[in-house]
């Protein structure tokens, strides 16, 4: 797969969301004062910050270079480029705070503004290396699994779907129980894909690491880059989903997984384009009496 322009980089807020959960009870103070108050942060001395957190500056520093940065001064630069770039985001477009008197029209937009930063940044986040070696890895497969619970199975789901209709069988497990026992019979050859939007769910977590011992190609579908999901899997597809009020979790994730599997999908459908149309359009013909028209 090839890229026509460079990617975007994901926004500093996406990457310290994402990094949250791994990080020490010093850093995640440290994490959550920058989220608060960015431009604050922007115009603070390391000291500043430090006291503010009630930590220290070698700790400032350790959270700057876990985000990739050389050290607080890059943090600062980053913040106020962002801050200049989208004032309002930080309060209002990210955010996530939905008023008991705010009206519906304020709702939508407050959705809107959220999910689309959220696709923006998911498409910024992902390796497209890595989401070149997934497609590739799928469309070899002898089998494949997908492995999700709750929220993300729907969406697993629709991928099993699409890959059908190209011929490309793949199965869903919701079921742990079921899961394992697939994972179990999975080898080189065969893909396992988990999908979970914080990548602490034993449910999926423990069949993907189950066909990794058993020599098949994992690929992890998960918002955190140092999840166990993420870090038992060969290929990690990261998204950068945001929570608004009354939609946390798994529910916020499901734009930003779809992107991502869709992505997947259309990426199989491209290596073997002519026996994916033809199949496609074997499935379409097949199923078109069944639309009522005018």
């Amino acid at each position: 797969m090839s890229v026509a322009a460079a990617s975007p980089q994901p926004s500093l807020e996406a990457r310290i969301n994402g990094l949250l959960p791994a990080l020490s009870p010093a850093q995640a103070r440290i994490a959550t004062e920058v989220l608060r108050d960015p431009a604050g942060v922007a115009s603070s001395t390391i000291g500043q910050l430090a006291a503010r957190c009630g930590t220290s500056l070698p700790s400032v520093t350790r959270f700057c270079l876990a985000l990739g940065l050389s050290g607080y001064a890059e943090l600062r630069l980053a913040l106020a480029a962002e801050s200049g770039r989208a004032s309002s985001s930080w309060e209002r477009g990210t955010g996530a705070e939905v008023g008991p008197d705010d009206s519906l029209d304020d709702v939508l937009r407050t959705l809107l503004r959220a999910d689309t930063r959220a696709l923006e940044d998911t498409v910024a986040s992902i390796d497209v290396s890595s989401l070149g070696r997934a497609v590739q890895a799928i469309s070899d497969a002898r089998r494949i699994d997908l492995y999700a619970v709750s929220g993300s199975a729907s969406v697993a789901e629709d991928l099993r779907l699409r890959l059908h209709r190209i011929d490309r069988a793949a199965s869903t497990w919701s079921d742990v129980h079921s899961a394992l026992t697939s994972a179990t019979l999975l080898g080189p050859g065969d893909v396992a894909v988990g999908i979970s939007h914080s990548g602490e769910t034993i449910e999926v977590l423990e069949p993907l690491q189950r066909a990794g011992r058993g020599g098949a190609t994992t690929v992890a579908v998960t918002n955190y880059p140092r999840s166990p999901l993420a870090l038992c899997a060969d290929v990690v597809l990261l998204t950068s989903a945001r929570d608004v009020t009354f939609r946390t979790g798994g529910m916020s994730a499901r734009h930003v997984q779809m992107l991502v599997l869709d992505a997947l999908y259309i990426g199989v459908a491209q290596r073997d384009y002519p026996l994916a149309e033809q199949a496609f359009d074997a499935t379409a013909e097949a199923v078109s009496t069944h639309r009522k028209r005018p």
